[in-house]
């Protein structure tokens, strides 16, 4: 294992990267050279399966930016945090009645600045956990963690594969699911953040994705009177935070 420039820990080559997910080092990711063929990379593929470890096939130039070591066209990168699952965190909530969960699902957000500073606002306002899709989603390696100015290793972070099983299985335990997004038809005051809630926040271009914001149940939008249409994902995400810690206190 070796640290590249950015200070993300890394380990390399097909069977260190094998003896890591055996060991239960937590992996964000894993790069696979283009073309790559061996029955060590069955192993690998298959362990990673069980295991729901996102991987991608990229240049080996891009492995070879990683690292100066001979990593045989496997370069994986551990995470910084250890992730909580989505059903294992649910069940937890649902045991005190006398709170209602409130989670934030940060529908593909692919800046690290935004992701660490959701968190750390999330902390701050009681969040109970964060929700992140395991492809299509910044990593939360060490410059995310430092932006947040640590909350990402207080806050539960879920890292799952469909955010549609997420949302459903949150109606399941009595979630409200509430979209934020400039084309809601609620103001973001008339949510009641008192009742167990998922607040979905999404992309920085596109927004929500259409899939998503079918299944909620109420859409919110943020009051804007200038020229710009649309707020940074983690200032809205902020604003929506501390009303539902404003109404909670009530």
């Amino acid at each position: 294992m070796e640290k590249t420039q950015n200070k993300q820990q890394v380990v390399y080559g097909l069977r260190p990267v094998i003896e890591a997910l055996d060991s239960g080092v937590q992996i964000e990711r894993v790069l696979i050279q283009n073309g790559l063929n061996s029955s060590l990379l069955n192993e690998l593929r298959g362990k990673m399966k069980e295991r729901d470890v996102p991987f991608q096939f990229v240049p080996v130039e891009k492995l070879n930016k990683m690292t100066t070591g001979n990593h045989q066209g496997v370069v994986a990168t551990v995470a910084a945090i250890k992730y909580r699952s989505f059903m294992d965190l649910m069940e937890e909530l649902s045991t005190d009645e006398n709170h209602a969960p409130f989670v934030v699902l940060l529908d593909h957000v692919t800046d690290v600045r935004n992701m660490g500073a959701i968190a750390r606002t999330a902390e701050c306002t009681g969040v109970d956990a964060l929700v992140v899709p395991d492809r299509g989603s910044a990593a939360i390696n060490a410059d995310a963690v430092k932006t947040s100015s640590g909350a990402l290793l207080r806050l539960p972070v879920c890292r799952e594969q469909n955010m549609k099983t997420v949302v459903n299985l949150a109606k399941q335990y009595g979630m409200q699911i509430v979209g934020a997004t400039e084309k809601g038809a609620v103001h973001y005051r008339e949510v009641d953040f008192r009742q167990p809630t998922l607040l979905v926040m999404g992309n920085e271009e596109t927004g929500i994705s259409p899939e998503l914001l079918k299944m909620c149940d109420q859409r919110a939008k943020l009051p804007i009177v200038g020229e710009v249409q649309s707020l940074n994902v983690s200032v809205a995400a902020g604003v929506f935070m501390y009303e539902a810690l404003e109404q909670r206190n009530k």
